[in-house]
């Protein structure tokens, strides 16, 4: 499937499994499936929530600092793209 570039993790807050990343292209919506991949990572994901600031949000958009629960382990500099359907 396609993918575009969206954003990159710029934290890991490893003890409640939350990937910190900054968007740095196009949109995120909830309902959306990530793609993260680095050195050693590679997994997606499908986005249930997204928080600014600790608030829920529907949607981020370039520039936007968002945390987002994941099920694996993602580091930083972690490259994030979104798979487009």
């Amino acid at each position: 499937m396609p993918e575009e570039e969206v954003g990159f993790v710029e934290h890991w807050f490893g003890n409640v499994g939350v990937a910190a990343i900054k968007v740095t292209n196009g949109k995120i919506k909830v309902g959306d499936t990530l793609h993260f991949k680095g050195h050693t990572s590679d997994f997606q994901e499908p986005v249930a929530s997204i928080q600014i600031e600790h608030k829920s949000v529907p949607e981020a958009k370039k520039g936007d600092d968002i945390g987002i629960k994941v099920s694996q382990k993602a580091h930083e500099h972690d490259k994030v793209f979104k798979v487009v359907p």
